[in-house]
């Protein structure tokens, strides 16, 4: 964890530029589905919130970006991202295979969508 990064902007920046690329459409996918999602860095990779809790995180890797929708927005999903390598609440997209940026724009509606019928009261 590389306690250094204070933004989103200088996570991003701070990877070779074919990786900026990718990390740049994630971000906007993310931010794009809601005007109430806050962006920060969290254990040192950019994480979205709404309602004050937990949305979505992502990171690069070297060989992969990681996508963090805690488990219900993986569960959601399970046969879209089987063909991924996954934990409980986690998928690795290989750089060696186009990014799934539609599986992640539905993944993250999932999330905005569960996290305002659970908060927004």
């Amino acid at each position: 964890m590389n306690t250094k990064i204070s933004s989103v902007d200088q996570y991003i920046s701070s990877f070779p530029k074919e990786v900026q690329i990718l990390l740049e459409r994630i971000r906007s996918i993310i931010l794009n589905q809601s005007n109430d999602i806050s962006e920060s860095i969290s254990y040192g990779i950019p994480t979205y919130k709404t309602f004050g809790k937990a949305l979505v995180h992502f990171a690069a890797y070297q060989h992969h970006i990681g996508l963090y929708a805690t488990p219900s927005g993986h569960a959601q999903f399970t046969e879209e991202l089987a063909p991924y390598k996954q934990g409980k609440a986690s998928v690795q997209f290989p750089f060696s295979k186009p990014i799934p940026y539609e599986i992640i724009e539905k993944m993250v509606h999932f999330r905005v969508e569960e996290n305002r019928l659970k908060f927004s009261k």
